[in-house]
């Protein structure tokens, strides 16, 4: 059997302009899960990676809202936790799948830690935005009583913003490769993955975010998965996305995004890191990298819709 990584977007667990409750959460787990299932089921040993902007940043809001009666938690703590309760979800929703197929199939999610570098230049200038929002008094407050680093935000009030630093490998790789080669469907490194720095032998927690397409990436390359499937809620990448000239891009080679990246055509906060993580994978031995709509993802696998990047 061939093994894939699906790196499942924000909308495999809310869909755009829905509300973040528990019954839209776990529909949409359920819709993700049925692509997974039919994935899986067509033969592909899988591993399931995904995004935890919403959830982490709901965990956030109950703290500050509960800080007069209980502790907040430091953000690592936070991001396991999102990863245990996306985890759950989809671990849940994927074994229904199976039952009612009558097939049998073993899911498990894997807390994961992702090293970075402790001299990555991200720790010195953070820029990720994460949880509420504040009147500026209040962040003047924050910024004195715990040391957060506070932003103004474009949409208005203050931010606090966490250090993004670039993945370098999978702490549970080994592990996980394992795990899908004896026929498990592997969940791991949820919302990037909680960052950890070497210090000797032991494993330093970091507060910090990283992008969760980027670790796909290396989640990829370590599980020795020759493709990585990127889905999200379009069905191709674009040239002069947003514009009246936009166009369909159905392949291309690492080279030839590479090129459109540094050229400003995708944008940062968007489409820019998932083709950046899709680059970084191929560039450094993957196959291929998928990306393309969750509704289409069996079609998007087999190459027949989605954008493909390829070596050459």
């Amino acid at each position: 059997m061939e093994r894939v990584v699906i790196a499942l977007g924000g909308n495999a667990l809310l869909r755009r302009g829905q509300e973040d409750s528990y019954e839209n959460i776990f529909a949409s787990a359920r819709g993700a899960a049925e692509k997974i299932a039919d994935i899986a089921a067509a033969g592909w040993e899988v591993v399931v990676t995904h995004g935890n902007g919403p959830q982490v940043g709901r965990i956030l809001l109950q703290q500050e809202a509960a800080r007069g009666w209980v502790t907040p938690m430091p953000l690592d703590v936070c991001g396991a936790e999102s990863q245990g309760q996306i985890g759950y979800l989809l671990q849940i929703t994927i074994g229904d799948v199976f039952f009612e197929r009558g097939m049998e199939r073993p899911v498990a999610t894997v807390l994961t830690l992702t090293r970075v570098r402790a001299d990555d230049p991200a720790f010195e200038d953070p820029t990720k935005p994460i949880g509420p929002f504040y009147e500026e008094e209040e962040a003047r407050k924050l910024e004195a009583e715990r040391g957060y680093v506070m932003r103004p935000d474009p949409h208005g009030g203050w931010r606090r913003v966490v250090p993004s630093p670039d993945p370098h490998s999978i702490v549970e790789a080994s592990l996980i490769r394992q795990l899908v080669a004896d026929g498990v469907i592997v969940i791991a490194a949820g919302g990037g993955g909680v960052p950890v720095v070497d210090d000797g032998p032991r494993l330093v927690p970091k507060e910090g975010v990283v992008d969760k397409d980027l670790a796909a990436a290396i989640l990829a390359r370590e599980v020795e998965a020759p493709t990585l499937l990127v889905l999200t809620d379009i069905r191709h990448v674009q040239r002069g996305f947003g514009t009246d000239h936009a166009e369909p891009i159905g392949r291309m080679t690492a080279a030839e995004a590479r090129a459109l990246l540094e050229a400003g055509e995708f944008g940062a906060g968007s489409m820019g890191p998932k083709v950046e993580a899709a680059v970084r994978f191929v560039e450094t031995g993957g196959r291929r990298a998928v990306i393309g709509d969750l509704e289409e993802a069996e079609a998007a696998l087999e190459g027949a819709t989605g954008t493909t990047i390829v070596g050459a």
